[in-house]
């Protein structure tokens, strides 16, 4: 193949992913907490050939498109109020812990629930944890309260009694940029050699979630451009092969 056409495959298929992680953030515009990916291209330069027969000076040096990765953009989300007293949203850094299957995991989703053990549990199940691990209330628990700080009270049998604390929700960041990666349903892991530590600054808000950081019109725009890319490039590759063509047409009748 051509260099021109290896070249143009290489920028096709960075757009192509580019393309499908744009429509996976719309597809998430209402998942609570959810945060928008971005791709990372970077310029790959071949190798400079080398070859005693070639007796034109040395060769140019082609440029690829290599998809590079896809970084997580963790800005922060709208606020939305939903008046239910087990959702909470974080004002600013940090994440909830939770327990699954597959060890501890970080989600931005304070959308909450109790479940039949009287445990404070993610819409999927999963144990959110506190400072002092899962977070339990008792049958009789009425007027459930989240302070800022993420302390969870509550009044046991009777809306008049004194607040008992139930705990507090354990609130972590990662130690750096890369240190997280998705892994599915909403939730983050530990990047291979990574870790977590406590948010000392504390803001949560309760009956309140907070909405995916996508922005509909910037994502919706983007994903004009990359097509309208593609198939200019994918018209640009089909030019270049039908002159070749006519070339080689045009030679063979010389014969």
């Amino acid at each position: 193949m051509e260099n021109i056409g290896l070249v143009g495959l290489s920028r096709q298929v960075a757009l192509q992913r580019e393309l499908d992680v744009i429509a996976n953030n719309i597809a998430n515009l209402n998942t609570t907490g959810f945060k928008q990916d971005d791709v990372v291209f970077h310029e790959y330069l071949m190798p400079t050939a080398r070859d005693d027969t070639f007796q034109r000076g040395a060769d140019r040096r082609l440029s690829f498109v290599w998809d590079r990765a896809t970084a997580t953009n963790m800005g922060q989300g709208a606020m939305e109020a939903t008046g239910n007293p087990l959702d909470v949203g974080i004002s600013g850094r940090g994440l909830f812990a939770v327990q699954t299957p597959e060890g501890e995991r970080y989600t931005r989703n304070g959308s909450f629930e109790i479940n039949s053990q009287n445990q404070l549990v993610t819409k999927q199940g999963q144990l959110v944890l506190g400072d002092g691990g899962p977070i339990s209330f008792e049958t009789t628990d009425v007027g459930i309260t989240i302070s800022r700080d993420g302390t969870i009270s509550a009044r046991d049998g009777t809306a008049t009694g004194p607040a008992q604390t139930r705990g507090r929700l354990r609130l972590v960041e990662a130690n750096g940029r890369g240190s997280l990666q998705k892994a599915g349903d909403n939730l983050f892991s530990l990047s291979p050699g990574a870790q977590v530590q406590p948010v000392t600054e504390r803001d949560l808000r309760q009956g309140f979630v907070e909405k995916s950081n996508v922005t509909p019109v910037l994502a919706l725009s983007r994903m004009i451009e990359v097509t309208r890319a593609y198939q200019s490039l994918a018209s640009s590759i089909e030019r270049h092969d039908q002159l070749r063509r006519d070339a080689i047409r045009s030679l063979g009748s010389l014969t």
